[in-house]
């Protein structure tokens, strides 16, 4: 099973940069994110064995990822049948990218997004501390020709942006697996081994190159993951990607690299020192949320607003984990509603570039009006990606906020709604002024502007988004408290339910 889920999109991918039928590609883009859903719902069912004497492994953690990444490329293999399709002779990607046509074959771009979910999948399926080293370093490799889509010089900067940058922080990853590796050889019955499994039971003969180890893999990780000041390559990256491309980055290849550093601050906690990974996940989490209000304050781009909408969530996620209990399970919560807030709105960012041809927020009005199905949904997005009720965001920021008052951080819970309320103000001002006024600038003519291809991906995400702020499925609900049992060692012996957790919601 785990092959599997790694092998169905590799093979598609390798498959698809021989097909020269544009319908079979696109054909099989889809038929692989259904093969790989599929796979992915029956690991819900049971875990699949162990693999490779414990490299390759399924848990609680990893499937939440791999679950967060299987829906949204799915949704993002939808919303690329109409943004490759044709249309009246003329591709959507001529709509979308006006002055920045793409000559980029489509077999690279379709067989790059299937090498994409294969890397991913690896990521989330690894328990050695090397195999996952390798994963995170091939969805850089293989994302890369996605982000260099349009052949211009913004997404050609942006694209050696994204690789110089993630390639040194992943240069500072391997670091840490040396210095893992160094910290667990020491006196007496210890091993050197890599495993997670192995490392959460070995007694740690060098605890000083355990804390070392763990810094350079936040830096290393915290680099691809979005975390400030580390996060120059995302704004970039996200604003010059195709929009489906921009979905699958801030929903899906972020948790990557997040996963790196949870499964460091696991072995952490297993050597008692959870409270150093604690705190400086609390540190940098705070700084991204307070760099990402500064510069959502004052922005122009409405693509580059929603990336450093992303550094925001990624630093509430890194301060859920650091302060742990409750915390943790809300982090955990907000992972998956942050990926399908955040793919929900780049999605439709794609239909307002599509139908205004600029992504220049002064540009822009009139939304609801031009395009009135993607009207709502953007001002949806805006309201659950800045945790407004009801709404699946509001649920677990919540939750983060409860943690961090029920452990007596005050000035955590503080800063941390400070940030959230400069945010919400600046976002209000660029999202309303974009839906609201009469229309301005030039509108592409298209009668089918708002065909199913682009609305019904956003508007399924949006009602999942929708559903978690008022139910919790149960399956959903007890795999979230697995997963704050493996983030927090300590409340395992007795987990609380999440409908306590979130009582107050209520």
């Amino acid at each position: 099973m785990i092959l599997a889920l790694v092998c169905v999109p590799l093979v598609a991918g390798l498959i698809a940069f021989g097909w020269r039928s544009d319908a079979g590609r696109r054909m099989l883009l889809v038929l692989s994110a259904l093969v790989h859903l599929g796979l992915t719902a029956a690991c819900w069912i049971e875990l699949p064995a162990p693999m490779w004497e414990g490299w390759l492994k399924l848990d609680s953690l990893g499937l939440l990822f791999l679950s967060i990444t299987s829906v949204l490329f799915l949704a993002s293999s939808i919303y690329c049948l109409g943004y490759l399709g044709k249309e009246h002779g003329v591709s959507h990607i001529d709509f979308e990218e006006h002055l920045f046509f793409s000559n980029e074959p489509e077999a690279v771009f379709t067989g790059c997004l299937l090498l994409f979910l294969a890397s991913m999948t690896l990521v989330t399926v690894s328990q050695h501390f090397g195999l996952l080293w390798v994963g995170i370093e091939a969805t850089t490799l293989a994302s890369a020709p996605l982000i260099y889509f349009h052949r211009q010089h913004r997404s050609l900067e942006a694209t050696w942006k994204y690789l110089l940058i993630c390639s040194v922080g992943i240069a500072l990853a391997l670091l840490g697996n040396i210095l893992l590796a160094v910290a667990a050889t020491g006196t007496g019955t210890t091993s050197s081994s890599l495993v997670l499994s192995e490392l959460l039971i070995v007694k740690m003969g060098h605890v000083s190159w355990l804390k070392a180890s763990f810094l350079f893999f936040l830096v290393g990780y915290g680099t691809k993951m979005g975390l400030a000041p580390m996060h120059t390559w995302l704004p970039d990256a996200h604003s010059e990607s195709p929009s489906l491309v921009s979905a699958l980055l801030s929903g899906a290849l972020l948790n990557c690299a997040f996963l790196g550093i949870l499964r460091a601050h696991q072995v952490c906690a297993a050597a008692g020192e959870a409270p150093f990974s604690q705190g400086l996940l609390l540190f940098f989490g705070l700084l991204s949320m307070g760099v990402a209000a500064i510069f959502i304050i004052a922005q122009a781009d409405y693509k580059r607003m929603l990336a450093y909408s992303s550094v925001e969530h990624m630093g509430i996620l890194a301060i859920g984990v650091g302060l742990g209990g409750a915390g943790a399970l809300g982090a955990a919560l907000h992972a998956v509603n942050h990926s399908f807030t955040k793919a929900m709105l780049f999605l439709v960012a794609g239909n307002v570039l599509a139908t205004f041809g600029t992504k220049s927020i002064c540009d822009v009005r009139g939304v609801l009006k031009v395009i009135p199905w993607s009207g709502v949904l953007w001002l949806a997005g805006f309201l659950a990606i800045t945790g407004t009720p009801p709404f699946g965001p509001f649920l677990s920021e919540f939750t983060i906020l409860k943690a961090a008052l029920d452990n007596d951080r005050g000035w955590v819970a503080g800063i941390y709604l400070l940030f959230l309320a400069i945010i919400f103000v600046g976002m209000a001002n660029s999202v309303l002024v974009m839906t609201q006024g009469p229309v301005t600038g030039t509108v592409r003519p298209d009668p089918r502007r708002e065909g199913w291809w682009s609305i019904l991906p956003p508007l399924g995400l949006s009602v999942v988004v929708l559903t978690l702020g008022l139910y919790i499925p149960p399956r959903l609900g007890r795999l979230l408290e697995e997963t704050q049992q493996i983030l927090s060692p300590t409340v395992a012996a007795q987990p609380p339910k999440v409908a306590q957790q979130v009582r107050p919601l209520r």
